[in-house]
């Protein structure tokens, strides 16, 4: 006979059983890493640029379109990941959030991969699926 899981706040949806979640949350962590390391560079090229240059670029103002198009994928794995898991509104804002405050990313993608390799155990998905280390 197997233990209940603990409910919490973002306990999963019923809805929510039989997917596979190891990929998708992957995918949100690459993606979380990816988009987090950006944002530090672009939080440094502006202050350097507003701070110290006059307002002239330092690195250039690619970094900002390439944050802006890597923002765009996270998007899209935060909703796929938050879809699968049928999670509330609330954390799907919380989660697109945290790809534009700098820092938030990274503490909000170990906060999700905590919980959802809790979900996936109990649900008997085994820890296997992910490659990126915790």
């Amino acid at each position: 006979m197997t233990e209940p899981v603990k409910a919490s706040a973002t306990q999963v949806r019923p809805g929510a059983r039989n997917k596979r979640l190891g990929p998708a949350l992957t995918r949100y962590r690459v993606m979380a890493y990816v988009t987090g390391s950006f944002l530090l560079l672009l939080t440094l090229e502006i202050v350097v640029k507003y701070g110290f240059r006059g307002g002239q670029p330092w690195l250039g103002d690619w970094i900002a379109i390439i944050h802006g198009w890597i923002y765009v994928v996270y998007l899209v794995t935060v909703v796929d990941l938050w879809s699968k898991l049928r999670w509330r509104l609330g954390r799907l804002l919380a989660l697109l959030l945290a790809g534009v405050v700098p820092l938030l990313s990274f503490f909000a993608e170990h906060r999700t991969t905590a919980e959802v390799r809790d979900i996936m155990a109990a649900q008997g998905e085994g820890r296997g699926e992910t490659t990126l280390a915790a």
